[in-house]
């Protein structure tokens, strides 16, 4: 059980913050508490309980990752980085932090905290920080006898350096800020999801009757859903898949 946890938690966790994270991680294990509850669970009551978390391919791709997993590997969560890496939604990244917090096995990887830590520690004038800069010191400093405990204090550490003397992470060469959401199109695919998760079943005009308000990339919105397997269309109507 505590591999799928893991998991979850692994998916949750990008791109949003902890706090976000821990009621709706409850939330979750409650409605699907094995990787066979997530992998016969629908996409609609998937997007139901995560909800209000955002990003939904994330949804998405932990569902699939779960099928894939059960029909695949027997139900149990890969032990390589290639093969987790493979899985929908896992970069290398992830897939080491699974094996590291599941398996307490040494990976090293670098995460948004992990990096904030380095930066602040090893680069305090530099900018445009590379990761391959970090990896090898990541990789000189990682306790291999008990690496999940290591990762844990460091990833604290690198969250506690958020507010002093500014972001460390801004003189990385992988910061980007991110576009405003408030009338995003990604905004409006959440809408749609929204609206879908309470009528089922719309056509075009129902949904967009449903909206806080018109707006005129509905059918793009509809198309790269559907497109993207969260929705299928039929004569015209709209559903989950």
């Amino acid at each position: 059980m505590i591999p799928y946890r893991i998991l979850v938690s692994e998916f949750m966790l990008q791109q949003t913050g902890v706090t976000r994270v821990l009621s709706k991680y409850r939330e979750f294990l409650e409605a699907f508490p094995s990787m066979r509850a997530l992998a016969e669970a629908s996409v609609q009551d998937v997007l139901a309980v995560w909800k209000g978390l955002g990003y939904n391919r994330r949804a998405l791709a932990l569902r699939e990752t779960a099928r894939i997993i059960r029909e695949r590997h027997r139900g149990r969560i890969p032990r390589t980085v290639d093969e987790l890496s493979a899985l929908p939604g896992i970069g290398r990244a992830t897939a080491s932090a699974i094996i590291v917090f599941s398996c307490n096995i040494p990976l090293v990887f670098i995460e948004t905290n992990i990096r904030r830590a380095y930066i602040h520690a090893f680069f305090p004038e530099c900018r445009n920080v590379a990761d391959s800069d970090l990896l090898p010191l990541v990789a000189k400093t990682l306790d291999r006898e008990n690496p999940r405990e290591w990762y844990y204090a460091l990833m604290d550490y690198g969250a506690s350096l958020r507010n002093v003397g500014g972001n460390p992470n801004r003189r990385s060469a992988a910061y980007a800020r991110q576009s405003p959401f408030e009338g995003s199109l990604r905004q409006l695919r959440g809408q749609v999801l929204e609206v879908m998760l309470a009528l089922r079943g719309a056509d075009a005009t129902q949904v967009e009757q449903a909206l806080p308000k018109p707006d005129k990339r509905l059918n793009t919105a509809l198309g790269q859903l559907v497109d993207e397997g969260f929705l299928r269309e039929r004569k015209g109507r709209y559903f989950f898949r």
